[in-house]
């Protein structure tokens, strides 16, 4: 469980970057979804074509872990969209209420009863947020879209989570990304024609950086967290992914000083949904210890 926990934080560490890249490139929300899922696909075929794994699957198989890559594609377009119209600090602190989602839908979607513990914790995230979103108004489009983004993220790894004992990871990662680069590439022309970006085509730098989201901050990050979730609840895997935050926003204020748009309760919410990682992170340690003895 220890090199669980270890794997899990290098995941959030590599998720702390994905939105300095979403800044630093300059295609509009959707046309970089579109290159990320592309590129992350090609890495993966090579991975798989290095690795020779030995696994076959039927149509139903891969139509089933094609519809999780449709939620994970569409949730980075409203993540994107939620950083390209405020900023990196609020897009990813937005985030933070996957955890909450999935309190509420992870019981009513595998038909479980509801964890008082995790709701109570997901309310204290909720506080968090409602702190930061009357911070600024110029950024409630911004928080609407960051909300969409989290209840789409958290539908994927409520599902992922039934995936990953079913399917080698990386071929499942494989068929995620093809099914949400086809689903992508298809609703392009609608999405462009009310949402007309300046360029199709990546420059030099751009492509530079969605190589590096791809292969380190898609492909690493995704098969890190499906090994973890053979291991641990979808509930503690998005709880602890709310201190992606602390690393994205503390690269912002390097890379962009951002620190100069944020105020007092942006910080007091961020506080407060620190708290509430650490406070999961001692009961889920008390339940191990419980169970050992």
């Amino acid at each position: 469980m220890k090199k669980t926990f270890v794997l899990l934080h290098i995941a959030v560490i590599l998720a702390g970057f994905t939105g300095v890249f979403g800044k630093l490139i300059s295609l509009n929300e959707y046309l970089l979804t579109c290159y990320r899922t592309l590129f992350s696909f090609l890495f993966l075929v090579i991975i798989v074509w290095i690795k020779r794994p030995q696994f076959k699957y039927s149509w139903s198989n891969i139509t089933e872990m094609g519809k999780a890559g449709l939620l994970i594609a569409f949730h980075w377009v409203f993540f994107y969209a939620s950083i390209k119209y405020s900023n990196v600090s609020v897009g990813v602190v937005c985030y933070c209420l996957t955890s909450f989602f999935t309190a509420f839908l992870a019981p009513l979607i595998n038909r479980k009863p509801f964890n008082i513990t995790e709701l109570l914790l997901s309310t204290l995230t909720l506080a968090g947020i409602g702190l930061i979103f009357h911070f600024d108004t110029s950024f409630r489009t911004g928080i609407v879209l960051g909300v969409i983004s989290s209840f789409l993220a958290s539908l994927y790894t409520i599902f992922n989570e039934r995936l990953v004992k079913k399917y080698d990871a990386t071929a499942m990662n494989l068929y995620q990304m093809l099914a949400g680069t086809i689903a992508l590439v298809i609703a392009s022309p609608l999405y462009l024609h009310f949402f007309p970006s300046k360029a199709i085509l990546p420059g030099t730098l751009d492509i530079i950086y969605l190589l590096l989201l791809s292969l380190f901050c898609t492909v690493g990050l995704y098969v890190m967290v499906a090994e973890v979730l053979k291991k641990m609840s979808a509930f503690t895997v998005n709880l602890t992914f709310n201190l992606e935050p602390v690393y994205s926003i503390l690269l912002a204020m390097i890379l962009f000083n951002e620190s100069r748009q944020l105020n007092v309760s942006f910080y007091a919410g961020l506080l407060i949904i620190i708290i509430s990682v650490v406070l999961q992170a001692g009961l889920s340690r008390r339940k191990r210890v419980g169970a050992d003895l």
